[in-house]
């Protein structure tokens, strides 16, 4: 008996010593000290120039990288196809020190920008609070003027239509002005004055933004009654120019809000004709952009985008009788996505032949493709672009060749669709020509002239290239840089793995990154951390090779003993109309669906992801996501680190909530709080918020707390002092890397002072 019981009890025994091993393999002093010696081998990419600037002659392309003396600048002159240094940075720095009485450094110059001057043959920059100027043939440095100082413009302000300045006629007669809210006119040669307007008040005034027509006849301007004001107010406890606290407010329109509304008013000025433009066909107005006119003068166009951003229009003015007609009629069931294309979003508009034919981006048929409009009927001539892809960016429309330069995701079915690569097409959808044939992601900084491209690609598992093209056919004009890896390498860095599962609906493919410690085992267990972000106005899984700071923390953090995750669920952009509609009135959703069916293949694919521990981080929108996924989904997420969330849509900025949420406020608003759901919270949950965030209202995070207080949760919270929109700094970095230890490993992390020794090098970290 005594052997039939002894083998058991020694496995089990075994078994144990060897969990237990496993647990303390993970989260040690070692641990966090190799991550930050990976986060500073990260810092070393050399030869991948981040961004590229041409010359305004088109005859020179300049760009920053990082080698191994510094930050070098390069030039590039595509005709003669040479690539030198953009100018003698030694000597400028020998210069710059002598006249500043500063230390220089010639390969950490304190400038990383540069404008050339005329002809190319000298260089401005801003440095040490003055302008100058070095000139490239004779190595010669000139200061010029102190520079300007700016003022610092908050991103939410709004503009204001109040405005006196007197707007001139095209021929020079006339002179527009607004006074006592009123639209006067004065002759610049009497000086006379002329009201046009008696019916202006402070609460429905005439907008001093006012656009005569090319021949001085006309002129158009908005009566506009103002909308409501809302701030949000915090205070900055611990200010750096005195002892008290300061209160502070910031102007910040919430969803629901009222809004300005704007009438086009026409004037006919030698009739001293008044025309007030119906408005039947842009009621409820979320937005009137300012009025444009055509340049024979016969009409006038702006766009309409109404409150809820389901309907959107292309208006056209009469000049002569103020009759409005519709070009464009945008109305989806769910959403326009009302952003400028090259600002993420799917809006693009460029008239041709003065308006008698109309380029316009739209999603009607189920993937954001380019139109061809008719614009005297309002009708479509053609579709140009065509298939289950989608257009990212129009970067030229040749009116005289009638091509177009565009970039697009999808078109080859067997790349990854978020890939952006480069393309030229034909007005009536022939020619499709593919110029960025690489199996990458590509970054094209095209010439003034269009003639030549910078072309800079990459994936998570492949360094930056960077080449020099023709834009005629794609064809490599000259090689320029190849990233060096070698300090990753030598810190034992792993790319990461692109992996795809089915989404919820059984068809659509779900791409995202897997990100193992560099010690890896397929023997350990390791659990599982989703970094997160599901804002519906992009896509967010990295598809470049990842440099960005927020990004490359998730390496850092699989050092500790993690496998790190991050992908895109439906919801997010880029992807179909129907793969984008499940954001609308649903930001609760967040894709969660999508990537837990994704982390359970990938797991069955690596047993090493245990699923059993999985925690969630994000900031932002990815904050409220992060305690979404412990509230709506307790089973699968077990701890999170949400930092500057947005709690409830109702609580944040109008433009970006509106966009997704629809208006008017309804049920569906509190159903995707995190608020309204606090009580549901079971797992491990740290709140990271700066007390001057102007970007999401803090007082979204303070009232999840006071929600999770009077449910009674156990949960930590962070305040930190004078900071804005973050994730938490150094600080809150250190107390996110803690968390998920001390929650997902079961240990109690290093001591901050042993993790600091460890990584200055003076202990051996065990």
């Amino acid at each position: 008996m005594t052997r039939l019981f002894t083998r058991p009890f020694l496995y089990t025994g075994l078994l144990c010593l060897w969990v237990v091993s496993i647990a303390h393999a993970q989260g040690r002093l070692e641990d966090y000290a190799r991550a930050n010696r990976l986060k500073a081998a990260m810092d070393k990419l050399y030869y991948a120039p981040a961004t590229v600037t041409w010359s305004e002659s088109g005859q020179l392309a300049w760009y920053l990288m990082q080698t191994p003396r510094g930050s070098e600048f390069m030039a590039v002159n595509p005709v003669q196809k040479t690539k030198t240094r953009a100018f003698d940075q030694e000597q400028l720095a020998r210069q710059l020190a002598q006249v500043a009485q500063k230390p220089v450094e010639p390969y950490q110059l304190p400038f990383s920008t540069f404008v050339y001057g005329p002809g190319d043959r000298s260089i401005r920059f801003r440095a040490f609070d003055y302008n100058w100027s070095f000139d490239l043939s004779t190595n010669t440095l000139t200061q010029t003027d102190p520079v300007a100082a700016l003022r610092e413009r908050y991103w939410g302000e709004r503009g204001n239509d109040q405005t006196d300045r007197p707007v001139t006629s095209p021929d020079g007669t006339w002179q527009a002005f607004i006074k006592n809210h009123n639209l006067y006119l004065r002759s610049v040669k009497t000086r006379e004055e002329v009201p046009l307007t008696f019916d202006g008040a402070e609460g429905e005034y005439y907008s001093g933004y006012m656009q005569w027509s090319p021949d001085s006849k006309k002129l158009v301007t908005n009566k506009v009654r103002p909308g409501q004001k809302r701030q949000i107010y915090f205070v900055r406890s611990s200010p750096d120019d005195q002892l008290q606290p300061k209160l502070e407010s910031r102007d910040y329109l919430k969803p629901g809000d009222a809004l300005p509304v704007r009438t086009p008013h026409l004037f006919l000025i030698a009739e001293r004709k008044h025309l007030v433009v119906d408005n039947a066909l842009f009621q409820n107005q979320y937005e009137l952009t300012r009025p444009e006119w055509r340049q024979d003068s016969r009409a006038f166009t702006f766009e309409y985008n109404q409150r809820g951003h389901q309907v959107y229009r292309v208006l056209e003015v009469d000049a002569v009788t103020g009759k409005v007609r519709a070009v464009v009629d945008e109305q989806p069931q769910t959403f326009f996505y009302y952003m400028p294309v090259g600002n993420d979003g799917k809006r693009f508009r460029q008239d041709l032949a003065d308006g008698r034919e109309v380029v316009w981006m739209s999603e009607r048929d189920g993937w954001n493709h380019l139109y061809l409009y008719d614009g005297l009927t309002g009708t479509v001539k053609n579709q140009i672009t065509k298939g289950e892809w989608v257009v990212r960016n129009v970067i030229r429309v040749d009116e005289q060749a009638r091509t177009i330069l565009f970039a697009a995701g999808g078109v080859d079915p067997k790349l990854d669709p978020y890939f952006v690569q480069y393309y030229r097409i034909n007005f009536d959808g022939t020619g499709l020509t593919a110029l960025t044939p690489e199996n990458a992601n590509h970054r094209a900084f095209f010439s003034p002239d269009h003639r030549y491209f910078i072309d800079t690609y990459s994936r998570v598992d492949m360094a930056p290239v960077t080449v020099l093209r023709s834009t005629r056919d794609g064809s490599v004009v000259m090689p320029l840089e190849n990233a060096d890896l070698s300090a990753y390498t030598q810190a034992g860095w792993r790319a990461p793995e692109v992996f795809t599962a089915k989404a919820r609906d059984g068809k659509t493919d779900i791409w995202g990154v897997i990100v193992r410690p560099t010690n890896f085992n397929p023997k350990k267990k390791y659990p599982v951390i989703e970094y997160i972000y599901a804002g519906p106005h992009s896509a967010f899984a990295p598809k470049s090779f990842i440099t960005g700071e927020r990004a490359r923390g998730m390496f850092e953090l699989a050092e500790l003993g993690f496998i790190v995750v991050q992908l895109d669920g439906m919801g997010t952009s880029h992807r179909s109309k129907a793969f984008h509609d499940v954001c609308w009135q649903n930001l609760k959703d967040a894709g969660f669906p999508d990537r837990i069916l994704w982390m359970q293949a990938a797991a069955r694919k690596d047993p090493s992801m245990d699923l059993s521990r999985v925690g969630i981080y994000g900031n932002s929108a990815g904050g409220q996501s992060t305690v979404g996924g412990l509230l709506f989904h307790p089973e699968f997420y077990k701890v999170g680190v949400s930092s500057s969330g947005c709690h409830d849509n109702r609580m944040d900025k109008i433009w970006w909530n509106e966009q997704w949420m629809g208006y008017p406020i309804g049920p569906h608003y509190a159903e995707s709080s995190n608020v309204t759901h606090a009580g549901k919270l079971q797992g491990k949950l740290l709140l990271i918020l700066g007390e001057v965030d102007d970007n999401v209202d803090p007082a979204s995070t303070m009232q999840l707390i006071n929600a999770l207080i009077k449910a009674n949760k156990d949960f930590d919270f962070l305040m930190v002092p004078n900071m804005g929109h973050s994730m938490g700094g150094d600080y809150g970095e250190r107390k996110r890397r803690d968390f998920f230890v001390r929650h997902l490993l079961g240990v109690e992390p290093p001591a901050w002072s042993a993790q600091l020794m460890s990584t200055n090098g003076q202990s051996s970290g065990r």
